[in-house]
């Protein structure tokens, strides 16, 4: 995304404070609806003359049509560059090592980005990062770096650490608090689309619901439906996988808030135990 007013825009339609990125900066924002419904995420990094939105691949022409829809007189040119751009993904404890080992630079915060050569780095926290490149520098890096996990063995680590992602976890059902993910919004930045209801549910504090990791005392789980000690339903499970690590399976949920903390209940799904992580 490149003009003059591109983070005025952003800034607009996301949740979080766009217009005080300056190059190098990143954030984690969502997009809504009128609603307050969440859309999409995204992670917006700036550069010194662009901004660059890492999307998930399912939403990546609905935030480009969501975008150009509400450009009308400002100063905004949209290029989609997936084709010509690899995102990796280099996560777990050693993620920070193995970076150095190749000799890249780190990061000193999360969401703020390092130039490596023709490579851009950036940091979502200490143990989760991710190179943009060309897809011709892709198989090499990757071969650098190591035998890479196919995609069930990252679906058990980020459930295994409860990151939540969007179309998964996250849908168009939830509201931004729901998910409890309050690093993707600004209280202090004025006025974007879907704030009105942000704002609501902040100061009435009418969350009924709240994304969390669970456990389950089970291999697998095939409903979706979680009770507490009466039979009345406690909440919903998500993604969820078993953890050879943990030898049982893990998730994410949205459960009842009277479910999430030191007064919780003991709840089920499908006979076997569920606790909260």
């Amino acid at each position: 995304m490149v003009g003059e007013d591109r983070a005025r825009l952003l800034h607009a339609m996301t949740t979080n404070n766009v217009e005080a990125l300056k190059p190098g900066d990143g954030c984690y924002a969502f997009f809504l609806n009128a609603q307050g419904r969440i859309q999409a995420d995204a992670v917006i990094l700036c550069f010194e003359d662009s901004l660059l939105l890492d999307v998930e691949p399912e939403t990546r022409q609905k935030i480009y049509d969501h975008l150009d829809k509400f450009i009308i007189a400002d100063d905004v040119q949209l290029e989609d560059v997936t084709e010509t751009t690899s995102c990796i993904e280099v996560g777990g404890p050693q993620a920070e090592a193995s970076l150095r080992a190749l000799g890249a630079p780190i990061p000193e915060a999360d969401f703020h980005l390092t130039e490596w050569g023709a490579r851009t780095i950036y940091k979502i926290d200490d143990e989760r990062f991710r190179i943009l490149t060309n897809p011709g520098d892709r198989a090499d890096l990757t071969a650098r770096l190591g035998e890479g996990a196919d995609e069930e063995a990252w679906n058990i680590w980020r459930l295994e650490r409860g990151i939540p992602r969007y179309g998964q976890d996250i849908t168009e059902r939830h509201l931004l608090q729901e998910t409890r993910q309050m690093q993707a919004v600004s209280f202090t930045k004025g006025c974007y689309l879907g704030q009105e209801i942000v704002e609501r549910v902040r100061s009435r504090g009418q969350v009924h619901k709240n994304l969390a990791p669970v456990e389950i005392a089970a291999p697998e789980v095939a409903t979706s439906e979680i009770l507490d000690e009466t039979g009345a339903k406690a909440g919903e499970l998500m993604s969820r996988v078993y953890s050879p690590a943990l030898e049982k399976t893990v998730g994410l949920a949205y459960l009842r808030t009277d479910q999430i903390g030191p007064a919780a209940k003991p709840m089920s799904i499908a006979g076997a135990a569920v606790s909260v992580r």
